[in-house]
């Protein structure tokens, strides 16, 4: 029997069916026909994964994308035909397909054997432990025949762990042979780059797969500890103190609580010393205490944060021999016989801390319940450690020497550089130029000064007053000047208080004392009851009633003449008298003004009638001209008497310069 007929022409052998491919040519180089049709030559993909599975598939393309007929069939059509049996009675019966084939890469992807092994190291270098056993896991992958090492990370182990060898093949010997996975069993000494491996144990997986291979598999042995390892894993037996505290339990309950207590540092017994206030620091987790000075704005200290750094303190000392040094770098625990504790602070209580005595008046909330739990303390009253206000000496201001006005001296004993005394810069505004001037006459028991009269001149910008003396010829007194422009205190004020004389206490007939003088008020100018009379609210009634009734004849002569003039052409009558009088022989008119004041006794600016007209006739005045007659009548009164200040008017100093350094000989009796 044949096996079946043979392939026809045009079928190249072992390509299966096709469409004919024309002549039969011998596949030698330059026999070969290249069809330009063909751009792409890379082999079809046979692999794929198909959810999460990796399968593999015949191609459907050739190299250059020729169709492969053979594999268009699906799996089970090419299954049949496979196990199809032959119909003819003689032959030899056809042999079924052989099974597919499956590279390595593909049947044993992510399939990896797993070994647990141990190796040891020696340690030289150290007295605690002479070798090192450490743990590792060998993985061995059957795709590609490659292995790695990794060591599992123990934290704190101090030693570089993870992967001590990447994956790759690795060489068994010099020859060139690589590790493969029946050269792994259990039990076993595994040499890889001169470090010798045990293999005590491995997974199910790869004990079930070696023994699907035959390999018979050891059984496991038990993994090897590190004895250091375990040495230190074991507890260490602790010490057990008969007495005394344990300070690490105290470090563990009282850790970050602090005691804060508010003192005093008393340093006034040194130069420039004070009292300091500072917060005191007790650190319950291990006894030592901080002292940290409290530091306010422009306290004139460098505000350096720790007065007393962190530290224990000794309360009381061993005594100790006279010839061991006092000066020692550290003080140590044989020295000290006491150290500061909790219950040497409280409030009200002296502390003196390394030479410096505290005053402690108060302590913060978490200070007081502890004192309260531990101590059974419950008053926590604060102490007050307040400066007493020192009381001021009262100021003693020294008697007035009489120098100036009593305001300016007093700036000698407020200030070391005394300033000028603060004016009234509203009043000197309003009242700037405003001078009020009346007629004194001086009151005093020598004669000679009866006759005296005197220019008050009262400013009322600033209330200064000065005095000034006309001068008289042939009176044996230099006139001038009497007093500068000052303040003028009232009799009985004191310098603490001092009372100025004001423009309401000058009325006519009042006595004014300046600096021990007494004078006496005879007359006033027309300004002053015009200035009075406009501000009368400002006044006492009785001021300008005395101003009134003093220019109360001025104004009847004024308003009731004989002549029937107006009082509106006084000016023009004036006028017209100085253009006759000019006429005349000159004479005096200084001497003319002084002849009528020496008559007028009283100083009212009043004379009896036949006195005027003798005074007229002794300095040749013609008091019988029309004009002069007019203005005589004009300034005369009911009572027989004259104004001669309205008549002196009419002759001013200047009428006749000529004749001013000519003395008239006029007897005055």
């Amino acid at each position: 029997m044949s096996s079946g007929p043979e392939p026809g022409p045009g079928i190249r052998p072992g390509t299966g069916t096709g469409p004919p491919i024309g002549p039969e040519l011998p596949f030698l180089p330059g026999c070969a026909i290249k069809d330009p049709t063909k751009t792409s030559f890379h082999r079809s993909q046979t692999l794929d994964f198909k959810n999460g599975y990796a399968f593999s598939r015949l191609p459907r393309e050739g190299v250059g994308g020729e169709t492969l007929y053979e594999n268009q069939l699906s799996q089970d059509e090419l299954d049949d035909l496979c196990s199809k049996g032959a119909t003819l009675t003689y032959g030899q019966v056809k042999r079924s397909a052989p099974s597919r084939f499956t590279p390595a890469f593909v049947a044993y992807d992510k399939k990896v054997l797993k070994f647990d092994a141990y190796f040891q190291e020696e340690v030289p270098i150290s007295a605690e432990e002479h070798y090192r056993i450490r743990q590792v896991g060998i993985y061995y992958y059957l795709e590609d025949d490659s292995m790695c090492i990794i060591e599992p990370k123990v934290k704190n182990s101090g030693l570089l762990q993870g992967k001590l060898m990447k994956r790759h093949r690795v060489p068994k010997n010099e020859q060139g042979d690589y590790y493969h996975w029946k050269d792994l069993n259990l039990g076993i000494d595994l040499t890889i780059y001169g470090r010798t491996y045990r293999l005590v144990n491995c997974d199910s997986f790869t004990k079930v797969f070696l023994e699907s291979q035959g390999i018979e598999v050891n059984p496991p042995e038990e993994l090897v500890s590190d004895p250091y390892t375990e040495q230190r894993r074991t507890p260490v037996q602790k010490l057990i103190v008969p007495t005394g505290p344990d300070p690490f339990r105290q470090f563990l309950i009282y850790d970050t609580k602090v005691l804060r207590f508010y003192a005093i540092w008393d340093d006034t017994n040194c130069a420039f010393g004070d009292h300091h206030p500072c917060v005191i620091h007790y650190f319950l987790a291990d006894d030592t205490v901080e002292v940290r000075e409290v530091h306010r704005r422009n306290d004139g200290r460098d505000p350096f944060p720790v007065l007393m750094r962190r530290q224990r303190l000794p309360k009381i000392f061993v005594d100790k021999n006279k010839d061991f040094p006092s000066c020692v770098l550290e003080i140590t625990d044989h020295e000290v016989q006491e150290w500061y504790s909790p219950k040497d602070f409280g409030i009200g209580k002296t502390v003196t801390l390394l030479g410096r005595t505290f005053l402690i008046y108060d302590c913060d909330k978490f200070t007081q319940d502890f004192y309260r739990e531990k101590y059974g303390i419950t008053d926590f009253q604060p102490v007050d450690v307040n400066k007493k206000p020192l009381e001021k000496a009262p100021q003693v201001i020294p008697p007035y020497n009489g120098f100036g006005i009593p305001e300016d001296s007093l700036q000698n004993c407020l200030s070391l550089f005394p300033k000028p005394p603060r004016k009234d810069i509203i009043k000197m505004l309003e009242n700037n130029l405003k001078v009020l001037r009346y007629q004194v006459a001086l009151e005093s028991p020598v004669p000679e000064d009866k006759n005296r009269r005197f220019i008050l001149s009262y400013f009322l910008s600033d209330d200064t007053i000065s005095i000034y003396e006309p001068p008289v010829k042939n009176s044996g007194i230099t006139g001038g000047k009497y007093l500068k422009r000052t303040k003028v205190t009232k009799p009985g004020s004191t310098p603490e208080d001092p009372i100025y004389y004001e423009a309401s206490d000058f009325t006519i007939g009042s006595t004014i004392e300046v600096f021990g003088h007494r004078f006496v008020i005879i007359d006033a100018d027309e300004y002053v009851l015009n200035y009075l009379e406009r501000n009368a609210e400002s006044f006492p009634a009785a001021t300008v009633q005395s101003i009134r009734d003093h220019f109360l004849p001025r104004k009847v002569t004024v308003e009731t003449t004989s002549s029937g003039i107006p009082k509106k052409d006084l000016d023009d009558l004036i006028v017209e008298v100085q253009k006759e009088l000019r006429l005349q022989q000159p004479f005096n008119t200084r001497q003319f003004h002084e002849a009528f004041h020496h008559f007028d006794k009283e100083g009212s600016g009043f004379l009896d009638k036949t006195t005027f007209l003798n005074i007229c006739d002794r300095f040749n005045v013609p008091t019988s001209t029309i004009l002069l007659k007019k203005l005589t009548d004009y300034c005369s009164c009911d009572d027989n008497k004259v104004n001669y200040r309205d008549f002196l008017l009419a002759f001013p100093s200047n009428l006749f310069p000529e004749a001013e350094g000519k003395d008239q000989q006029i007897i005055l009796c």
